[in-house]
């Protein structure tokens, strides 16, 4: 089970990408590329697996991803269903740290917009009033060609830069250099946890896609994520039950059960240790 390194294609005339998608569901392979990713989610909803991250994705997020960090956008089972109603659709910027000369970030002009790009390995989300200045300029660049789309890339990184509404969404710096042999084992563990995260799990199963015996496994999971991989899934199966509990499709049982739970009282104490709220508080906070 491999990751997939991706290539993201920039024409000869422009140094970065602008990129708008409007699919039945946004690419869910677990991969990485060089370029720093600014997404606008305008339509759509699922789990974001992102370095050692797991968090939901929803309509209006705008997110920051760091170049060569793995992620994957699981958008809900709804999606890759035949449903004309159900669009993802995001705008995304793609640049690489070099794209506009080695040496343009390290400018004495450039050192804040230096700082944040190498911060995104962690991860953003941006909110509030940021988001909205940004948004608004994402929907200008779509239109605009040449120097003009240049510019507008370069107040969006200054904005962002100086911005204190900002959310980490990871709480380490993730993987490193992703040719490394430790990458990519546990880049292989993250897409087979993807893959089969509906089913129960067993250690035997994630061992061996790493190469490495079980308590040999343990250690290296442990210390490259911070959490055991039963953590993991948890927290990723409990990441999509809160985008599944906010639809009328799904009783708070059904839910359980769909992402992968066996046990409905595991369920709720589950959900409860990571979101704070059980499965019926979540429903209510969120009603409009």
């Amino acid at each position: 089970m491999k990751v997939l390194p991706f290539k993201v294609p920039v024409s000869e005339e422009t140094s970065f990408r602008v990129q708008v998608d409007r699919v039945n569901h946004f690419y869910d392979k677990f991969h990485h590329h060089q370029e720093v990713q600014i997404t606008w989610i305008q339509k759509s909803y699922g789990s974001l697996l992102m370095g050692n991250a797991i968090t939901t994705f929803e309509e209006n997020d705008l997110l920051v991803i760091g170049a060569n960090v793995p992620h994957s956008f699981q958008n809900d089972e709804f999606f890759y269903k035949k449903n004309k109603e159900l669009l993802a659709k995001a705008t995304s910027i793609l640049f690489e740290k070099n794209a506009f000369g080695e040496t343009f970030f390290n400018l004495p002009e450039m050192k804040n917009i230096k700082n944040f790009i190498k911060k995104a390995d962690k991860g953003y989300r941006i909110l509030g009033e940021t988001k909205k200045e940004i948004i608004a300029q994402l929907k200008m660049i779509e239109e605009k060609n040449g120097t003009e789309r240049f510019l507008i890339l370069m107040e969006i990184l200054n904005r962002l830069s100086i911005s204190k509404e900002v959310e980490l969404l990871s709480n380490l710096s993730f993987l490193g250099n992703p040719t490394s042999s430790e990458s990519k084992k546990l880049e292989a563990v993250f897409q087979y946890m993807l893959d089969h995260h509906q089913r129960t799990i067993k250690l035997e199963e994630v061992a061996k896609v790493a190469n490495l015996s079980i308590s040999a496994f343990c250690r290296f999971f442990k210390l490259r994520t911070r959490k055991t991989f039963s953590q993991f899934v948890n927290e990723f199966r409990i990441s999509a039950a809160c985008n599944k509990l906010l639809l009328d499709d799904f009783s708070i049982s059904e839910v359980c059960y769909d992402v992968g739970f066996t046990n409905l009282s595991n369920f709720n104490r589950q959900f409860k240790k990571i979101t704070g709220y059980t499965p019926s508080q979540y429903i209510v906070k969120h009603e409009v």
